[in-house]
């Protein structure tokens, strides 16, 4: 990875999208530490330490970087741009009309990302209006008059608006998925203050030789467990293509052996992010509704407790089976290679080409849940021996794919800009 960065650092076009992304950074992490009028960080970090952790709240604070804890504009981070863009993938399936708009080329992907952006800032109003209300049952908004709410409701929108565009912006003149980067350096700027609790925790006035080994126990199982997530997630099942020969004229075309790459982690974090949605959304109403969300029923059916880990984990593995479904077609896949002379050897073509590949995805989506499901829950464990940790299983799925990613990017690049022509 540093081989590539430094070889990328000597090209000077890419400099400049390294520098650019590197700004657009700096710029979002500047924002996450300018506060909202009216609201006060102490009190929001109380709010988290005690409430929150039971909602969504703990989750958005780890997406954003601290920001939510802070009280500042850029609160609700990247989320609602995330949550439509996931909603309009869905309707797109479901919707005639946005599906043709999708298969129109550049142009339909033009129509479908104005539409996610309105969508965007429609759900970011509606979330920062629920947050004013949540806030004002907990007694955290400094001025309980309408102005003050509008305040309030017009900056964190206008900050999720604003991190949109700094998303777009790396996207179309930096490098990688400026989204994606975006919520790579929230998770990212953590660190240091997770380090910080574990020094605490682990090394600090009180320390002992219990303690020296807890901590070098929770270091050799945070490796494992991101050594897991980049085996599982560069994981694939390779089925093989054979294309017949076809003779067009004087030239002949086909002939060669291909493959079809399925990855074990098809559905990505997209599941996770779904079944943790669902399964935090009866505390987070209860929190919109100021009730105590840590005792009696509410306790059980809140994070942290066994009941909500078995529950979450279920949902992982229905909404991978659900989502992999979306994204895969073998129907068409199926056709496609038929029209275009392609066979799996042994499976003769149409219909049991199809089914051959229904069952491959059906026996991988299997594998690639229990993944999902493990690297959500089991990191929950780590919680009860740190509270200060906040390095789930998402996080881990989000940086190592953003870190990969970036690096394919890069590499892709130059060897576009190293590509030597028959001409020279």
């Amino acid at each position: 990875m540093f081989k590539v960065l430094r070889n990328a650092w000597a090209i000077p076009d890419l400099r400049k999208k390294i520098l650019f992304t590197l700004f657009m950074i700096m710029i979002f992490r500047l924002g996450s530490h300018i506060p909202v009028p009216g609201l006060s960080a102490t009190a929001m970090q109380n709010f988290i330490n005690q409430g929150g952790q039971n909602g969504l709240f703990s989750l958005m604070d780890m997406f954003t970087g601290g920001a939510f804890s802070q009280a500042t504009i850029f609160a609700m981070g990247i989320t609602p741009y995330i949550n439509s863009s996931i909603i309009l993938q869905l309707l797109t399936v479901a919707i005639p009309s946005l599906e043709k708009m999708a298969k129109e080329g550049p142009e339909g992907r033009k129509k479908i990302t104005s539409i996610t952006r309105y969508l965007t800032i429609g759900l970011a109003m509606l979330q920062s209006i629920a947050i004013c209300i949540t806030l004002r049952n907990y007694g955290l908004v400094g001025a309980s008059s309408f102005f003050n709410y509008a305040i309030i409701v017009i900056s964190l929108t206008a900050g999720t608006t604003f991190i949109m565009w700094l998303g777009e912006q790396i996207t179309d003149k930096g490098i990688g998925n400026g989204i994606s980067l975006m919520i790579f350096a929230g998770i990212v700027s953590r660190l240091p203050s997770m380090v910080h609790t574990m020094y605490a925790t682990f090394l600090g006035a009180n320390v002992s030789l219990t303690k020296l080994a807890e901590l070098a126990l929770l270091i050799i199982m945070v490796f494992a467990m991101l050594t897991f997530v980049v085996f599982m997630n560069n994981a694939e099942r390779r089925i093989p293509v054979q294309y017949s020969k076809r003779v067009v004229g004087r030239k002949t075309y086909g002939g060669q052996s291909t493959h079809i790459p399925i990855k074990v982690a098809l559905a990505g974090v997209i599941p996770i992010i779904f079944a943790s949605s669902i399964t935090t959304f009866p505390s987070t109403i209860a929190a919109l509704m100021g009730v105590n969300v840590s005792k009696g029923f509410w306790k059980w059916i809140s994070m942290g407790s066994w009941l909500y880990a078995v529950v979450y984990f279920l949902l992982i593995i229905a909404f991978t089976f659900f989502y992999t479904q979306i994204q895969f077609n073998p129907i068409e896949m199926a056709n496609n290679m038929k029209m275009n002379g392609g066979f799996i050897p042994g499976i003769r073509p149409g219909r049991p080409t199809s089914d051959y590949i229904t069952k491959v995805l059906n026996k991988i989506t299997i594998v690639g849940s229990l993944f999902l499901g493990i690297v959500a829950v089991v990191p929950m464990s780590f919680r009860q021996i740190l509270p200060g940790m906040i390095l789930g299983g998402t996080s881990l799925l989000i940086i190592e794919g953003v870190a990969l990613e970036t690096v394919r990017t890069l590499e892709s690049q130059m060897m576009v800009r190293h590509y030597k022509g028959f001409l020279e």
